[in-house]
């Protein structure tokens, strides 16, 4: 089977790929020999263009493990910086689907959410545990979390939510719900009940950008995983 084969590309030209990322995947590697995105769409790349060198690719973000949806690289070093700078500027919309349980494990159903609402925190990654956690705002090393969201759907104590994060913290979209006791689906790490095989109910619907060369803003949509389908059927077909 061929790279090509095996990614939902979304979007290529000269200055940038994007792909579907499927849940259970690192978005990069650091060290050690698992497979991450970066290097299969690296191979996808040198397979499609027949090139026996080396490829650049610029990683201008990233999505948590457990987590599918877009996810952009660059194809030229001008490309990474200008969108790398979209990215710290908070220039990129960011669109995420989520399911959210409506407990966490072991306490009891947590209060309805706001059909429309905004959540602002203080986040600390924890060296001890090695999660983030909500803090008093100003805490020392603590950095300030802003989201938006809306109600899609409701269904047998699950929730579908299309969320905007103003902020682009480490595991933000995950801590700030479950801070409230409305884990995401599926992740046990912030003390959901459930599982969902190697991802979580946390999918990054759409990003919006300003193409780095010809300036015109580029919406690009990944559709969910296959699992969602399933699970969430009665969520995802619910009427606007």
């Amino acid at each position: 089977m061929s790279f090509a084969d095996a990614l939902d590309v979304l979007y290529e030209d000269n200055h940038l790929v994007a792909v579907n990322k499927p849940c259970g995947w690192p978005s990069a590697h650091f060290s050690g020999e698992d497979e991450t995105m970066d290097r299969v769409v690296k191979e996808y790349l040198k397979e499609k263009y027949h090139n026996a060198g080396n490829v650049f690719l610029g990683i201008v973000h990233r999505l948590d493990k457990p987590v599918s949806g877009v996810l952009l690289f660059a194809r030229t070093s001008k490309s990474a910086a200008r969108i790398s700078e979209q990215f710290r500027d908070n220039l990129i919309e960011k669109t995420y689907w989520a399911v959210l349980d409506d407990r966490v494990a072991g306490q009891p159903p947590a209060r309805p959410l706001e059909p429309a609402g905004t959540m602002e925190d203080w986040l600390r990654k924890d060296p001890v545990k090695g999660g983030v956690r909500v803090v008093e705002p100003h805490t020392i090393l603590a950095k300030q979390a802003i989201l938006h969201y809306v109600i899609k759907g409701e269904h047998d104590g699950l929730t579908l939510l299309e969320i905007r994060p103003q902020t682009g913290r480490t595991h933000q979209l995950r801590v700030q719900f479950a801070s409230r006791g409305r884990p995401i689906y599926g992740d046990s790490k912030y003390g959901s009940r459930f599982s969902l095989g190697p991802g979580i109910g946390l999918h990054a619907r759409s990003v919006t950008f300003l193409h780095p060369t010809r300036h015109e803003p580029i919406t690009l949509t990944a559709e969910v995983p296959r699992a969602w389908l399933g699970r969430f059927a009665h969520l995802l077909h619910q009427p606007e």
